[in-house]
């Protein structure tokens, strides 16, 4: 280590970003999106973090949070420990990238920072749920410890705030709202994959291909256009729910002031004047009787919506109850929001003080709690008790300022039988799957009934928050309700999927398993290096072994089953396009192919790249675990070269079953995989060539599938690596299920080598290329 008398302050200290890449799903770091940067520090490696004078003190000042990173200690503190005795720069700029995502709301804390070949050169990787955030949050970390070494006099201050606003502002602009999120990690705690379709917006996919189902926020692709905008539609839905029996409050559509007021007298007073089709509360005035006040709410509610409606007033608390698939899932209640006088403050300062200062309130998704505002509603509330905004309220006087104010008061334990029945009734009238059903009675545990109470409004798409983040209560699991509402009896909306890597063949492969599960019945999508096809069709003849042709695969709907080649370059650059798959292949690998290829140069890199297709292979229940063993997925199997040494190591890596295959039935590691196990048989399976035939061994049986010689045209005598190909795809069909028939045709009939049409798979030559 250099000492404190080698700085110069003079000279450029910096941290280069050299080059980014989003890896997008499972790859060599981790099994989640991450961002990998290269990162050269230049002089600054031979500056630890404990020669620098005052690091240590303002890093720490700055971002003291940083208290809660563990590091290699593991125990709090433990990276400003390191920090303190010293570490270097790219460690500290992963630590800091990733605290300033979670600050700015971000979840994840994966990161790594690891030394490459050349000196000063690192890697820097860090947890990147959306590549914008989290390339922003990596430049303003490089930015504050810039700042924090203090090299440049004129720059050892740093805006800390501002850069966390920042970053939250643009996670508000491009991250998935708090609703959308919960329903997000319901699902991928049910082992359900989550596909965002926009990279603005909450247009979510759950699940893959033919059994993914859509969301955004809380509508879902069973919320029916027709049901939402009868929702809107207050005067309709009011209909509908007294034809059903559904207690609502009588009234109807004004076009003018004078009709507004006619038709409170009608009515009788007080009344509510709100618009027909708004939201959110916005232009709803309640417990209306001066003609005065009557003809000025309904100018403000038309501002609102295209109609105004006048409703007899229900004495009561507003409350909303939540409904899902028919069943009462969470239930909050409305407050009334006031202001106590000083003497000496206005109404604009009282709401300053006593309302706006709660922590709860704010203007982001996160908090559950509005910040008050005097809009025309609120000046209009003090008007009526003889204040304006300005006014000095005199001591201990209660000032109204809203009698609705936010649902967050959680009250579902509370909710009596039949209003939750009632409740349920009025979404099924209107034809909702997920309802916010707005109703007004002064205590939600008895019969609606018993005290005059009613259902005011129906909502489609409601928002969740304030059933996640009450302001007082315990959160409700809203978005469990709705996954379990979309994917019931465990389903975990997943197609099945084959992953092919190795350095030969992987072509090849895939277009036969793919042929195999065309004739099983499954509409089959392929993806690999010469295009992209939907069962026999082509729909894209560039090369579409990558991230993007995979996940363009698995959006689509009409998809059961989908195959994908991957390479060297598609892992390490892109990442997987799945989390999970049930079958994962490995051709062969020859490590040498690689060397020189993005920095490998060792036998340990290759491994690291290409265990990635094995480490996604879903597990054995027994793998998981009891805890979870109620939503595992169907048990994965690697179909692996049992000539390859690595491979052989990488079987030790799976979580799930391991199938061989070899053209010699007597290679040592076949014989004793296949007397191991618990199975039927007591042994594990394998595929292998015996006297001229294809050959199943499941422990000590063996089936013969084909002779080689009937392959069309036979490849009994062709090179060893063709036959490997066709065996790999017999263990990838045998693994998937599919009858043996079945599979027995498809290699019988594939017509290696031929020509053929170009709606058939073909054998298509492999690219020099890796």
């Amino acid at each position: 280590m250099s000492n404190n008398s080698n700085l110069d302050s003079s000279s450029k200290k910096d941290l280069k970003i050299l080059e980014i890449r989003h890896l997008n799903g499972p790859n060599i770091w981790t099994y989640y999106p991450v961002l990998e940067a290269i990162v050269d520090i230049g002089e600054l490696e031979d500056f630890p973090s404990d020669t620098i004078p005052g690091f240590y003190e303002r890093l720490s000042l700055w971002l003291p949070t940083l208290i809660e990173h563990r590091c290699s200690y593991e125990e709090r503190g433990g990276f400003l420990r390191r920090v303190k005795e010293g570490t270097w720069p790219c460690h500290i700029l992963e630590h800091v990238t990733l605290e300033l995502q979670n600050l700015a709301g971000m979840r994840g804390g994966f990161g790594r920072a690891r030394e490459t070949s050349t000196r000063g050169v690192y890697k820097v990787v860090v947890s990147a749920w959306h590549a914008e955030i989290t390339r922003k949050a990596l430049f303003l970390a490089r930015e504050l410890i810039l700042a924090a070494m203090g090299f440049d006099p004129h720059q050892q201050s740093y805006d800390v705030k501002g850069a966390i606003e920042h970053l939250r502002d643009m996670v508000d602009s491009l991250w998935l709202g708090p609703s959308t999120a919960c329903i997000v990690d319901a699902a991928v705690a049910r082992n359900i994959p989550a596909m965002r379709l926009l990279s603005k917006g909450n247009l979510v996919q759950l699940g893959h291909g033919a059994h993914s189902r859509h969301i955004w926020t809380a509508e879902t692709d069973r919320t029916s256009a027709i049901a939402e905008s009868i929702s809107r539609d207050k005067d309709l839905t009011k209909t509908l729910l007294r034809s059903c029996g559904v207690p609502v409050p009588e009234g109807r559509i004004v076009t003018s002031q004078e009709d507004a007021w006619q038709a409170a007298i009608e009515i009788g007073l007080p009344v509510v004047v709100k618009p027909c089709d708004g939201n959110h509360g916005r232009g709803v005035f309640i417990e209306l009787s001066r003609r005065e006040q009557i003809e000025s709410a309904f100018s403000i509610a038309l501002e609102e919506g295209t109609d105004v409606l006048v409703e007899r007033y229900i004495p009561g608390t507003e409350h909303r109850l939540l409904i899902v698939s028919g069943q009462l899932v969470a239930a909050t209640r409305g407050d009334s929001v006031s202001v106590i006088g000083d003497g000496v403050s206005t109404i604009i300062d009282l709401i300053k003080k006593q309302i706006n200062s709660d922590p709860r309130r704010g203007t982001s998704e996160d908090h559950p709690l509005n910040i008050i505002r005097l809009d025309s509603a609120a000046k209009m509330e003090i008007a009526h008790q003889g204040y304006t905004p300005d006014s000095v309220v005199p001591v201990g006087v209660k000032v109204l300022i809203q009698r609705n104010g936010n649902h967050a008061f959680d009250v579902t334990d509370d909710v009596h039988p039949s209003i939750a029945k009632m409740a349920s009734l009025a979404a099924r009238v209107v034809g909702l799957d997920i309802a916010g059903i707005d109703l007004v009675v002064s205590d939600i545990s008895c019969p609606l009934e018993e005290q005059g109470g009613a259902i005011v409004e129906v909502n489609a798409g409601p928002s969740l928050l304030m059933h996640i983040k009450p302001a007082v209560g315990k959160s409700r699991p809203v978005g469990q309700a709705i996954v379990d509402h979309l994917f019931p009896h465990q389903d975990h909306g997943r197609v099945p999927i084959v992953g092919i890597t190795g350095s030969y063949g992987k072509t090849t492969v895939a277009h036969l398993i793919a042929r195999l599960l065309t004739l099983s019945g499954k509409r089959t999508g392929l993806a690999c290096s010469n295009g992209l096809y939907l069962d026999h069709k082509q729909i894209d003849k560039s090369d579409c072994a990558n991230w993007h042709a995979a996940n363009r695969t698995l959006m689509n709907r009409t998809v059961e089953a989908a195959v994908f080649e991957n390479g060297l370059d598609t892992i390490l650059q892109e990442g997987l396009a799945y989390d999970s798959c049930q079958v994962g292949v490995v051709t062969n690998v020859e490590p040498t192919l690689y060397y020189g290829r993005h920095g490998i140069e060792t036998y340990k890199q290759v491994f690291t790249v290409l265990r990635t297709q094995v480490d996604v292979v879903s597990p054995t229940a027994a793998a998981i675990g009891d805890v979870l063993k109620e939503v595992v997925l169907p048990t994965g199997v690697a179909v692996l070269n049992a000539k390859d040494p690595m491979l052989i190591e990488m079987s030790e890596l799976c979580h799930g079953e391991v199938i061989y295959f070899s053209c010699d039935p007597e290679l040592s590691v076949v014989n004793l995989h296949r007397q191991q196990g618990t199975g039927p048989t007591q042994g594990k399976r394998a595929v292998i060539v015996r006297n001229g035939r294809i050959v199943l061994a499941n422990g000590s049986d063996e089936t013969s599938l084909i002779k080689l010689a009937e392959l069309q045209p036979a490849v009994g005598d062709r090179a060893v690596r063709e036959i490997e190909y066709v065996l790999a795809a017999v263990g990838a069909a045998w693994a998937l299920g599919i009858a043996l028939g079945l599979i027995r045709l498809g290699i019988e009939t594939f017509g290696f080598g031929q020509e053929k049409s170009k709606t058939e798979y073909q054998d298509f030559p492999e690219k020099q290329e890796i």
